[in-house]
């Protein structure tokens, strides 16, 4: 039995997140339900990371053991055709067997936009935080250069993280904008639960001026999850890719979903 390798998209509005639960429509759920109705068999699909209700994927990596005949071609485009629109399937390839899309990750880039605009986006709506005080890029980014590295973020940790310890380590950090969309691209080898939402809550508060760069450090130090800003909404945030391979993660460039 070969192990099958997805690379999926998906606009994350209507789910309530990636993994199965009881009475809710998810990801999981509905991608393993095309693959019984495509096959007539089922199978259990793994995901590299258990997006949050409402967050977008632009490369979520998948894998399953194919309890079919199907080439991973084949499984591309039937899966396709039993999917709602706003989940489909990019690539499907042989995996090796034992493959783990989340343990044997090396590194995730995650991207939230903000609308930075008085006015409210329409086409953009479902995708990005509406701001409408202006926002300081300068103070957001001088106040990312601590995150940087090894640290305790218990103080970006939703209160329902199931993870044993809050110690994560950040690679990369940037905020840029391009006319009315401002963005946080951020790099990481794991992120706790609700953690770049938590995040960007905070760098909002300086961003609009209410706190200083400083005051980032001492949030992150303090490890309480009270000190810090609010959790921003789920709309703006977008796995953008996940990394299995050290050098390319590296060399990655902002963007790329590939």
């Amino acid at each position: 039995m070969e192990t099958i390798r997805l690379v999926i998209a998906y606009e994350g509005t209507r789910y309530h997140g990636w993994q199965v639960q009881p009475n809710q429509t998810t990801i999981q759920a509905v991608l393993q339900d095309a693959y019984a109705q495509m096959t007539g068999a089922e199978t259990q699909m793994l995901a590299a990371g258990r997006t949050d209700a409402g967050v977008h994927a632009a490369a979520q990596v998948v894998c399953f053991e194919n309890n079919s005949r199907h080439e991973p071609q084949v499984l591309r485009e039937g899966l396709n055709r039993f999917l709602p629109k706003d989940i489909v399937v990019k690539k499907a390839e042989t995996a090796p067997a034992g493959f783990d899309p989340r343990r044997q990750a090396v590194g995730k880039h995650y991207r939230y936009v903000i609308h930075n605009a008085r006015v409210r986006p329409l086409f953009e709506r479902n995708f990005r935080w509406h701001i409408r005080a202006e926002l300081n890029l300068l103070s957001m980014n001088q106040a990312a250069g601590c995150l940087i590295g090894e640290h305790d973020f218990s103080a970006f940790r939703a209160s329902g993280c199931e993870a044993k310890h809050a110690v994560r380590t950040i690679d990369r950090i940037d905020w840029s904008s391009e006319e009315s969309a401002v963005k946080l691209d951020i790099w990481g080898r794991g992120f706790l639960k609700q953690m770049v939402r938590n995040l960007v809550g905070t760098f909002v508060e300086i961003g609009r001026g209410r706190w200083s760069s400083d005051d980032m450090q001492i949030i992150l130090e303090s490890r309480k999850r009270e000190r810090a800003g609010p959790t921003a909404p789920a709309c703006g945030l977008c796995l953008i890719r996940v990394y299995y391979d050290k050098e390319e993660y590296r060399a990655a460039p902002p963007g790329s979903a590939t």
